[in-house]
Formats: structure tokens, sequence, C-alpha cells
């Protein structure tokens, strides 16, 4: 019987791995990050309205290197039309971008607070978009491999302030 259960484990086996298209995630983070930043920019659109810039926090970006840093602002460069910078909220304080009197931004802050490599080419983010403490969302996003682009596969909303 374990003979049995051992064939069959070595046959999921060799099913899962001959499923791989030989594409690692790790060398098109930037892409990926792009993709998953703009699923989040797509949400609650009420919140981009007459924005005069877009920050992107990349301060936990640790897997990215510049080039793919690049890659992103220059990507929402292109698509927005918009200022693209990347800073967090302190710093974007300390540039004087943060308007004390409505507590708000004059742009949108975009976040990505978690990421997990799952199986097959899909990968899960958690993020925010961000205008002022009573105008954010939070979000889930899965991006996955598909024709060989990566795409959004879902992206939900979780929390609205």
């Amino acid at each position: 019987m374990k003979f049995k259960h051992l064939i069959v484990a070595f046959i999921v086996l060799l099913i899962l791995s001959a499923c791989n298209d030989g594409i690692e995630p790790k060398e098109h983070l930037g892409e990926i990050y792009s993709v998953a930043l703009d699923s989040i920019m797509e949400q609650d659109e009420a919140l981009s309205s007459n924005m005069e810039y877009i920050a992107i926090d990349m301060s936990n970006f640790e897997e990215l290197d510049e080039n793919d840093k690049k890659e992103i602002i220059n990507y929402f460069k292109e698509k927005y039309k918009v200022d693209v910078l990347g800073a967090t909220l302190e710093q974007l304080k300390e540039k004087g971008l943060y308007n004390p009197d409505t507590m708000a931004l004059d742009g949108v802050l975009l976040r990505i607070e978690n990421v997990d490599f799952k199986f097959n080419n899909n990968i899960f983010f958690e993020g925010s978009k961000y205008r002022s403490g009573n105008g954010a969302v939070g979000v889930e996003v899965t991006i996955q491999l598909k024709d060989n682009r990566w795409k959004s596969k879902e992206a939900k909303m979780t929390w609205i302030s």
C-alpha cells in the first residue's frame, strides 16, 4: 500500500514539474510590481481626482534593484502623465507635499505591505492607496503569468477609510 502512495506522489511531482514554464518571477520584479501597483491605483478612482503626483513608497522593496525601481517610476510616468516619485508619507511631509490644513496629499501614495510568491507563478500582494486619513483603501491583488505577460488576475478592496 505504501508503495502505491509513493508511486502516486512521484507521478504528481513529475506532473507538477512538467507544468513549470521555466520563467522565474524574481527576474521580472519591475514588471510584476508595476502591474500590482497599477491594480491598486485603479481602485477608488475618486482618490485620484485632480492628483498632482503619484508617490510610491519603495522603502520595503528589498528584492528590487535600482533598475526595477526606475522601471516602475517610468511605467507610471508614461501611463498617468504626472510626476512620479519614490517617497514615504514622512518624506512627502518633509518635502511640503502634504497639506496640513486639509490633512491630505495633493497626489496619491501607493504602498505594498506584503508580497507572497505562490505556486504556479501567482503572486499575492497586499497594499494601499492613500490620499488622506479619510481617503484611503486597502487592496489585495493577485498577479499571474498569462500568455508570457504578467497580468492582474484579481484585485479587491479589503478596507476603506
